[in-house]
């Protein structure tokens, strides 16, 4: 492509990669607020758990929605729509004083941020060469460690100095900025070549996801993201209140959180370099398998250096495999069905995310031994790792159409 193709694929991955890191940083804040909320609004776990669930309902809600539209009115006007309604409703959640209200918000940031992710990996899977279009991605992926780093930075320092309304805040304004830049965005090539008569209804697109021509490839999909979203959102989403249950004080747990949160950018980064070496099936499997390995330790770990050191290899893991999963997704369908199927295979996936948290909570509430929870989340990783190993094909160096 040339020297100017380089640099405007750098510009879009800064663009795009601006817009995920905000949302990461929500993300991350949110796992914090959580813990935060629980001692000023005297939240039962149940309460807590589902703070983390109806902000994955909402992303199920808008992967689904946002997904389809990217099909039909083009990937950068959605990119630019879910990211205003994320960065309003963050900002606007800063004011809330129930907790019926700040759910109402999260539901709408849910929507914002689920639809934005598929969204962004297409756009940019769809403007980048074959040979370089899985390390961009998962450099795309990478913005979301910068994201949580930040978060767990503003935790430690601004929440218990000036409250969880001021970290919310901070995370909504630079989205602003993001969504400026994001306006200058050209939309996918891939996209634009398309006639307006050659797209698709949403109810065509649904039923050629489920045609004997791809049947395979969003089985395989909808298994994997569930069981990745499944355990994420019920590890991460719990992790300082973990920390807290395991006998840490709060302030401390944020503490060990941030350390284990660093591990995440070599994660990404050695992700991004094995992907178009070894491939995407090879990523996808070691990482999870990975994440497998450092789940159950993390449970079962009773002291603090076996906690931090097997926190770190699951943050290390986890948002590796991440990284492949996002390069992967858009790489199974055609250009013309392709941001429904990655919207779908999301939205699926969200449906784990209002599990994961929701068990946590009411398997603690039940005193359920945390092993145990850890344990059910290697499993369901594991039956990830299966679904792309047996129905899985190697797309490495493949040339969309």
């Amino acid at each position: 492509m040339g020297k100017r193709g380089e640099i405007s694929n750098r510009r879009l991955l800064s663009i795009a990669g601006l817009g995920w890191m905000f949302d990461a940083m929500d993300v991350g804040i949110l796992s914090f607020i959580i813990a935060a909320l629980k001692v000023e609004w005297d939240l039962s776990v149940e309460q807590m758990a589902w703070i983390g669930s109806i902000n994955s309902i909402g992303m199920a809600v808008g992967a689904f929605i946002f997904g389809v539209m990217a099909d039909r009115i083009g990937r950068k006007s959605v990119f630019i729509l879910t990211l205003l309604l994320f960065s309003v409703g963050s900002g606007a959640s800063a004011f809330a004083t129930s907790l019926s209200v700040f759910l109402i918000l999260r539901f709408l940031i849910g929507m914002g941020l689920g639809g934005e992710l598929p969204v962004a990996s297409t756009l940019v899977s769809e403007s980048v060469p074959a040979e370089k279009r899985g390390k961009v991605v998962v450099l795309l992926e990478s913005f979301w460690a910068g994201g949580w780093l930040v978060a767990a930075i503003i935790s430690y320092f601004v929440i218990p100095k000036f409250g969880w309304q001021a970290a919310l805040l901070i995370s909504a304004i630079p989205a602003f900025y993001a969504l400026y830049l994001r306006l200058k965005l050209p939309d996918s090539p891939r996209f634009t070549s398309i006639q307006s008569k050659e797209r698709l209804s949403a109810f065509q697109s649904l039923a050629k996801l489920w045609s004997k021509e791809y049947v395979r490839e969003t089985t395989m999909l909808w298994i994997l993201w569930f069981c990745v979203v499944f355990s994420y959102y019920g590890m991460f989403l719990w992790l300082p209140s973990v920390m807290v249950m395991k006998g840490f004080s709060l302030i401390k747990s944020f503490q060990y959180v941030l350390i284990m949160t660093l591990a995440q950018l070599p994660g990404y980064f050695s992700a991004a370099w094995l992907i178009e070496r070894k491939g995407r099936k090879f990523v996808l499997i070691t990482y999870l398998i990975g994440t497998a390995i450092s789940a159950y330790f993390f449970g079962f770990a009773e002291n603090l250096p076996l906690l931090i050191t097997s926190g770190i290899f699951l943050s290390f893991f986890n948002l590796g495999a991440w990284g492949a999963l996002y390069a992967y997704t858009p790489e199974q369908y055609p250009t013309v069905i392709r941001g429904t199927g990655a919207g779908m295979a999301a939205s699926f996936g969200r449906v784990g995310g209002i599990l994961g948290p929701l068990l946590v909570g009411y398997m603690v509430a039940r005193e359920i031994e945390i092993t145990m929870i850890f344990t059910i989340f290697c499993v369901s990783i594991l039956v990830g790792v299966a679904a792309v190993y047996f129905l899985g094909k190697e797309t490495k160096n493949k040339e969309l159409v």
